[in-house]
């Protein structure tokens, strides 16, 4: 059995079952259920609520609103603490990271160009509009990959898994639709991109180059209509 062990309001070491929704060091979205002047206290899925000190704190937190925090031990209290001020601990001088590598990304703002992303909670990347087929926001957390390194450091990450990795994972997706649906699946190279990820969540391109190897490999028969297991 896994537990989680920590400090209760009066210092005593509590361990429970729960799972909290994020771990020290982690970056998460998470709602404030209580506001006061010392500062606030958000949901993370524990019965003692985490604090973010009005210190911490960017514009002030106000009650139900989601707040993008990084979950840290105070060094006064030693106590687990989160702050909305986590930007100085994101640095791309030393990469960890290399070209094609799956790694975690959490939204962090929008651009111009896209949107800027947390990288394995270290560096920060853009995720350009081109590389979006779905809406997403602040705080959202996705697996993604490195898709370019600059020479300054500066990175460009991609949704999904790279190249064939993401054929053979969208593979299987597809044939577990089939299968759940009788065989048959009305959708095709000329069908929206909309409609395509909105059912299969994967761009039209993944969709199309993973319908390709999968009639190659002769699982499955394609017509005007759509395609059908074999």
């Amino acid at each position: 059995i896994k537990v989680f062990v920590y400090h209760d309001s009066d210092d005593r070491l509590i361990a429970t079952t729960q799972k909290p929704f994020g771990l020290l060091g982690d970056i998460v979205k998470l709602k404030a259920v209580a506001v006061t002047d010392q500062g606030a206290f958000l949901d993370w899925g524990l019965m003692k609520d985490l604090f973010v000190p009005t210190s911490q704190q960017l514009m002030g937190m106000r009650p139900n609103g989601e707040y993008l925090v990084k979950i840290y031990r105070d060094d006064q209290t030693n106590r687990i603490a989160a702050t909305e001020k986590f930007d100085n601990t994101l640095s791309n001088d030393v990469l960890t990271v290399k070209p094609l590598e799956i790694v975690q990304l959490i939204v962090y703002r929008r651009t111009d160009i896209g949107y800027v992303v947390i990288i394995n909670n270290q560096h920060t990347g853009v995720l350009h509009h081109n590389e979006i087929y779905r809406s997403i926001g602040v705080g959202d957390k996705f697996e993604g990959y490195i898709k370019k390194i600059y020479s300054d450091n500066k990175i460009d990450v991609a949704a999904g898994r790279p190249g064939y990795q993401r054929v053979e994972d969208e593979a299987s997706k597809i044939l577990r639709l089939l299968q759940e649906n009788e065989g048959y699946l009305p959708y095709h190279d000329k069908s929206d991109p909309e409609a395509i990820y909105e059912f299969f969540a994967m761009s039209k391109k993944t969709f199309k180059m993973t319908v390709g190897t999968l009639y190659k490999q002769k699982k499955i028969t394609l017509d005007a209509a759509g395609m059908r297991l074999v």
